[in-house]
């Protein structure tokens, strides 16, 4: 089957399932036909991401057999293969799997937001330097409003921040704009899918 043949027949098959999936949710009668199409879609991912585990495998394969960093490779390599053998064998809720999340694991994603905050902090400070309008004192006095009031700093508390401040920032403003976002990507989202129904976009087929 050639390229002008396969384009459309996809673009048919993507549509058709896209529609069947949104009746689906107007008309209770094709719920279980939804349930299906969607436990096939988990599985189409699940097989998607076992291929980027294979492709990441023979990128850093490769890099190793041409002494590109083969440290880091090798070590990549390891720590990738002992935790998918481990995970399959055990499942995701195994003793073994649950000690690699958190202890290792999750102590490096607790590192990565340590210097996000600091990267934030030297940003802030930064864009002082070159503009000093309303905005970036807002945002250099929110940063740090949130960052005092995160936890005791060098042991001591200061409850304005952590017990008054903190809190109405995190439940009201930072609320609010995060359901600003939401919508956004919501928008978005129901604007690409509909780009995809009418065969606009095929990012499926090309």
């Amino acid at each position: 089957m050639n390229l002008r043949l396969r384009t459309p027949f996809s673009a048919a098959v993507a549509i058709a399932i896209g529609l069947i999936v949104l009746v689906s949710l107007l008309f209770p009668d094709f719920t279980d036909l939804r349930n299906r199409i969607l436990n096939w879609a988990i599985l189409l991912a699940a097989v998607a991401l076992l291929l980027g585990f294979a492709n990441l495998f023979q990128v850093h394969f490769q890099k190793m057999r041409h002494g590109e960093k083969p440290v880091y490779s090798l070590i990549l390599l390891a720590g990738m293969l002992v935790t998918f053998i481990i995970t399959f064998w055990e499942g995701s809720q195994g003793f073994t799997a649950s000690w690699i999340f958190n202890s290792i694991q999750l102590p490096i994603e607790t590192s990565l937001m340590a210097v996000l905050a600091i990267s934030l902090t030297i940003a802030a400070a930064r864009l002082f330097q070159q503009r000093k309008d309303l905005m970036s004192i807002v945002f250099l006095v929110t940063l740090f409003v949130l960052l005092l009031s995160s936890g005791p700093l060098f042991g001591i508390e200061l409850p304005l921040f952590t017990r008054t401040i903190g809190p109405y920032v995190n439940n009201f403003l930072s609320v609010g704009a995060l359901r600003g976002l939401l919508i956004g990507v919501s928008i978005g989202t129901l604007a690409t899918g509909l780009r995809i129904l009418l065969g606009a976009d095929r990012p499926y087929g090309g």
